[in-house]
Parts: C-alpha cells; structure tokens; sequence
C-alpha cells in the first residue's frame, strides 16, 4: 500500500467461512501470545476488520465497484 488513498470507516455485516476466521483469530493469537498469566491480549473483531479491509485495497476493491458488471 505504497500509495496514500481517502478512506472512512463503514461498519457492515461480512460473510466469510468458518475456516477464515478460525485462520484469524489463531494467527492473531499466535502473533500477540500470552501475557504472564497466560492469556492473550488480542481484539479479534479488530482483526478482522484489518485483515478485510487489507484485502480491499491491496485488491483494488475501488475499480471492481466501479464496474457495473459485477453488480449483476
């Protein structure tokens, strides 16, 4: 994401499968690990909103909205 681009925050219902955010929520706690309780200290429902929205721009959501096609 070389380029800087205007965004906002749009909050929506997503659908993805169960495996998808199963991957999610064990890579996030894989990176943050446990505290010295052994707990972990991750926002899941942060990290989806991440994971999806760089997906969106690093695969040009902008220019698929764009063409009317694919509202068909």
């Amino acid at each position: 994401m070389s380029e800087s681009k205007d965004t906002m925050v749009v909050r929506a219902n997503v659908e993805m499968t169960t495996a998808s955010l199963q991957a999610i929520v064990q890579n996030a706690k894989n990176v943050a690990g446990r505290d010295e309780k052994g707990r972990y200290r991750v926002d899941t429902a942060d990290k989806v909103s991440e994971m999806v929205s760089r997906f969106l721009l690093e695969n040009d959501f902008e220019n698929f909205v764009k063409n009317i096609d694919n509202f068909m």
